[in-house]
């Protein structure tokens, strides 16, 4: 994958870098900080014809691009099916009603903007948040402008570490790998003792 990454960049400059981020967008495993640091490391190759602020920009577009097609799967997946599967069989085996889209919807209404924003800059969860946001039919032009302005920070950070480090780019791309995972597996382990608080408390009120 990464001698994929890098042969892609060399061969398509900036939209190469803007493809790449679009993608990466909505396939999470495909890893950014590969992309945006090597993408730094070009800039400083006196046989390359790319720059920073070419790089950043392209990449922030890429992630704009990538962010829209998850929010309008969001859109597409509306809160009408989201209850036709609550009332189905998955909602059943997960034990979930139809009060819980509500206050999840609630939620994401109140807090959205700061979570959209924020989580730019968690891997994975960074790409995925688009898809509540069109669930929830955040305004488009308040959804562009938080990711535009969290992505920008994100891509920026990775490229000009990228470039410091020149022909060690692959040792913070290497940091930023660890730190994915790590949060990958802290996510993992939210995400479990979450089940494990949201079964407690339905089998207490059965019980109660």
């Amino acid at each position: 994958m990464q001698q994929f990454i890098m042969d892609f960049i060399n061969n398509f400059g900036y939209i190469g870098v803007a493809t790449l981020i679009a993608v990466e967008n909505i396939f999470p495993p495909i890893p950014s900080e590969v992309i945006l640091t090597f993408g730094g490391f070009l800039t400083t190759l006196s046989s390359s014809s790319i720059n920073i602020v070419g790089v950043i920009i392209a990449s922030t577009i890429g992630s704009i691009i990538g962010a829209l097609i998850l929010y309008y799967i969001g859109r597409i997946m509306n809160k009408e099916r989201l209850e036709k599967l609550v009332n189905g069989k998955i909602g059943r085996l997960l034990c979930l009603k139809i009060e819980d889209i509500e206050k999840a919807e609630g939620w994401f209404d109140k807090r959205g903007p700061f979570t959209v924003f924020f989580c730019r800059f968690i891997p994975i969860i960074r790409s995925l948040i688009s898809i509540p946001a069109g669930m929830t039919k955040m305004k488009l032009s308040l959804f562009i402008i938080l990711t535009t302005i969290g992505s920008l920070i994100w891509n920026t950070v990775l490229v000009i570490l990228g470039s410091v480090a020149g022909k060690s780019w692959n040792k913070i791309a290497g940091a930023i790998d660890a730190y994915s995972k790590v949060t990958l597996v802290v996510l993992a382990f939210i995400f479990i003792v979450g089940i494990f608080i949201y079964y407690k408390k339905k089998t207490s009120k059965k019980e109660n």
